[in-house]
């Protein structure tokens, strides 16, 4: 009874400090942006889930395709019909892990360049990338950042000839969070 009652302390305590260590965001931010000489199209979502282990460096986005919002609303049928297909890929997410999380010290001030290495899955597509980040600690807040490029063709979304020129081969995307305690 006694080895039960330790092991029981023992698993709750372990527990609690490994969920101590998670810190999540419900409204994360994921922009693109296409730059052509006859046009430019942003694109804003801002309900990305993401979760971020701080002791581990583990790092997962998940974000609804339909959720992104254009300045013309034909844009965004485009996007969630023609080209994102959001009924048949509703989801992409990103599963991964800081690289060398052990030069971040999450208990003071501090801006952090990074690298994050995982898996992109898009349009039913994963890819493993590896991308620069930023992660800033400031009076015990966390929050991350990161612009990099994305190729339509990598992740199979075709672009009918008819408007290749208003769509940018590779896709400025930048993510922001703002990470809160879990």
């Amino acid at each position: 009874m006694r080895r039960c009652i330790f092991l029981l302390t023992v698993l709750t305590v372990i527990n609690i400090n490994t969920y101590a260590q998670l810190y999540f965001t419900k409204n994360g931010n994921v922009n693109f942006f296409s730059k052509t000489i006859l046009e430019d199209i942003k694109a804003d979502n801002n309900q990305v889930l993401s979760v971020l282990n701080i002791q581990t460096g583990t790092l997962r986005f998940s974000l609804l395709n339909n959720a992104f919002h254009f300045a013309k609303a034909k844009m965004e049928d485009d996007f969630n019909e023609n080209y994102m297909e959001s009924n048949k890929y509703p989801k992409s997410t990103f599963n991964g892990a800081i690289n060398d999380i052990n030069n971040i010290d999450f208990n003071k001030d501090g801006t952090y360049k990074v690298n994050v290495t995982g898996d992109l899955m898009i349009h039913g597509v994963t890819k493993n990338i590896t991308i620069p980040a930023t992660i800033s600690v400031k009076n015990g807040k966390i929050s991350g950042s990161s612009v990099f490029n994305v190729a339509a063709k990598d992740y199979q979304i075709k672009i009918p000839t008819i408007v290749t020129n208003k769509i940018a081969e590779n896709i400025k995307v930048t993510v922001l969070c703002d990470y809160e305690k879990k």
